[in-house]
């Protein structure tokens, strides 16, 4: 009785803090129902997902309209990221944000244009004025797209506060129909501080889970002394999609008493790659599962915890009981409820470790610059590069460096710096350096280079290695062929690739003039609209010249017919 009466109150607490935000005052960004393919707050590689992806039915095209009145306040076109962006800031205080979008509305589109042809520059970000682009409700303004970082036609969508921290864009009356609750993969226990055991072990323990007839799970009983920490492995999924999504909020009780909680309300950008330090990083390097942990570690700086008495860390105490329940939930409220019974008893250890390997190497203080060598390199670790001091391995291989492993996450970029006084004098500007996987396949790292001194700021750790590119790119016709009419063509289309260092730049003119062409890297295209320029002569010259990164260069020319 007494735990369902913390959870009413903790629901009632619940439903309360989303009476602050407006529920009616914005509408949906599209004029289909919402199927989401992401949710808020869902956990992405180094960030936590910042808006709702919505499904626009495995097309693109579709119209997109202003969720409310107000101005657009800023425009970001990138091949990566958001790709085709627009931001709309609302007189209530919010911005409204849509991205991978395939074209902007006309008057729009237009003012993008001349801003483009201007810098000649396809990327470009403008912040229009408050009275340049204003916009009403229900306004069309783009249509939605692929662009960018999208890995299938849909519609990101954020809504930010007036400091520029997004909200979960459901908390404004959006509705979703979810009627299944969070699955649960797995539970975990761990160990915290060198005195804890679990089990006779001072490991990670993956606890077994059975089923109850009211659908709540019972994890078998765990024998602990000392401190320990939860984990818990899971998705949620809504009506209509088969994609894994993120849960809403996590908490736990220990006997009864709330110990533990945290929700996807909202968060900052500074504070996203912190996921790192919620999630289990080194199990997620070595086996590609992402559990969240329900203790906070003293490196962790998220602010989306509600309760954290201890920082979730549970005091076991010999000779006393504990029951342990962990709720997920998504955002429609569906509940997923682990039951974990904990005995507290001494113990010895089974597998006592007698030296620990990872005590070896460099010593690294996380709140300094440290700076290393190792083989012909010299490695710059500015302050704050990782979330904790450690012990950094170093070492050579070959031709290679090898800077400590994958299963360390990084915070920020530092910095590597190789000789090559010993290279070829002929291919040193054909260098760079270059990450190496475990199969030995290479992957440029932006490089810059200052005499025989080539250096790279990266957030990657592992193999690093000097390469070489001398093949310059591929360019070739994709929609036309040297000499034809295209009098009837809306677009004109090339294909662009390289097989090293990767495309850099690339320039396009036609008689001479700058072009305005759009790359898309997941298609390895370059595309321009024909209605761009007013064709006076039927023969036109087109030249393209695709640049990859270290300066091997491709000039493709054709003649084609329009007027």
């Amino acid at each position: 009785m007494r735990y369902l009466l913390i959870c009413t109150i903790l629901i009632s607490q619940f439903i309360h803090s989303q009476n602050s935000y407006p529920k009616d005052y914005f509408r949906s960004p599209l004029d289909i129902p919402i199927v989401l393919a992401g949710t808020f707050g869902e956990l992405r590689s180094n960030h936590f997902h910042s808006g709702m992806d919505i499904k626009t039915q495995q097309r693109e095209g579709l119209n997109v309209y202003a969720v409310a009145d107000g101005y657009v306040s800023r425009i970001k076109v990138q091949h990566y990221g958001y790709g085709k962006a627009i931001y709309i800031t609302h007189p209530n205080g919010y911005t409204s944000v849509y991205g991978h979008l395939q074209k902007y509305a006309p008057e729009i589109e237009a003012y993008i244009k001349e801003e483009q042809y201007k810098n000649q520059s396809y990327e470009i970000e403008l912040f229009p004025s408050a009275n340049e682009i204003q916009v009403h409700k229900g306004d069309l303004i783009a249509l939605s797209g692929n662009t960018g970082g999208s890995g299938g036609p849909h519609l990101h969508f954020e809504i930010r506060d007036g400091l520029e921290k997004p909200i979960n864009p459901l908390l404004f009356g959006y509705h979703v129909k979810d009627t299944k609750a969070p699955r649960i993969l797995g539970v975990h226990a761990y160990p915290v501080g060198n005195n804890a055991i679990i089990n006779n072990e001072n490991t990670r323990k993956e606890l077994r889970l059975t089923q109850n007839p009211d659908g709540t799970y019972m994890a078998d009983k765990i024998y602990a002394s000392g401190n320990i920490g939860l984990g818990v492995e899971t998705y949620d999924q809504l009506d209509m999609a088969y994609n894994k999504n993120g849960a809403y909020k996590i908490c736990t009780t220990v006997n009864g008493t709330l110990n533990f909680e945290y929700d996807f309300e909202t968060f900052s950008f500074a504070e996203s790659r912190y996921i790192n330090t919620l999630i289990d990083y080194p199990t997620y390097i070595d086996n590609s599962i992402k559990i969240q942990k329900c203790y906070i570690e003293p490196y962790n700086k998220l602010s989306i915890y509600k309760k954290r008495n201890d920082d979730g860390v549970i005091t076991i105490n010999d000779g006393l009981s504990y029951q342990v329940t962990m709720e997920v939930s998504d955002f429609a409220g569906n509940t997923s409820t682990i039951i974990i019974p904990i005995e507290g008893k001494k113990q010895e250890l089974s597998n006592p470790i007698t030296s620990n390997t990872e005590n070896k190497g460099d010593y690294l203080i996380a709140t300094r610059d440290n700076i290393f060598s190792v083989g012909n390199a010299s490695l710059f670790f500015p302050e704050n590069t990782f979330y904790h001091d450690l012990f950094i391995n170093l070492k050579t291989e070959d031709d290679a460096i090898i800077i400590h492993n994958e299963s360390v996450p990084v915070k920020n970029n530092y910095t590597i710096s190789m000789n090559i006084s010993n290279k070829n004098e002929t291919d040193k500007d054909k260098l760079f350096i270059a990450h190496v996987s475990d199969d030995g396949r290479l992957s440029y790292e932006y490089t810059y280079r200052k005499g025989d001194l080539l250096s790279t700021r990266t957030r990657d750790l592992g193999k690093f290695k000097v390469a070489k590119d001398t093949v310059a790119p591929v360019v070739k016709p994709s929609n036309f062929r040297d000499g034809q009419w295209l009098s009837n063509f809306r677009y004109l289309k090339l294909n662009i690739t390289d097989d090293l260092s990767g495309i850099n730049s690339y320039r396009a003119t036609i008689n001479g003039e700058w072009i305005l062409m759009e790359y898309e890297y997941k298609e390895n295209s370059l595309t321009y609209d024909l209605s761009d320029i007013d064709f006076k002569d039927a023969a036109n010259n087109l030249e393209v010249v695709v640049t990859d990164n270290v300066g091997n260069s491709t000039t493709f020319k054709a003649v084609f017919h329009k007027k």
